[in-house]
């Protein structure tokens, strides 16, 4: 359900993301583990500021809560996305990368 969900994501969600400063978001899906995997540029200048927008758009809450059904978060005390702290998601290190 959560890979056919974003294979027909909101309207009002990817405008919101691309008025968030967020380009090339992509999700990874394994399917022998069942983890999930994001990763985006953030273009903006204030990424908290941004992502509060974020939340405060009530169609992107109404995703969030639909999608958080579909899986569930390794982040220890997480509850939900629209809930923001501790985050839902788990910022990873960046060990590499090539331009």
């Amino acid at each position: 359900q959560y890979k056919a969900c974003h294979a027909a994501v909101w309207p009002e969600v990817a405008q919101q993301i691309k008025q968030c400063g967020i380009e090339d978001y992509s999700i990874f899906y394994d399917d022998i583990t069942g983890l999930l995997f994001g990763t985006y540029k953030y273009i903006g200048y204030d990424y908290a500021g941004d992502m509060e927008r974020m939340a405060e758009n009530p169609k992107v809450r109404e995703w969030w809560k639909m999608t958080d059904s579909f899986q569930e978060s390794i982040v220890p005390g997480a509850v939900s996305s629209e809930a923001g702290v501790p985050s839902w998601w788990k910022s990873m290190e960046e060990v590499f990368y090539q331009a």
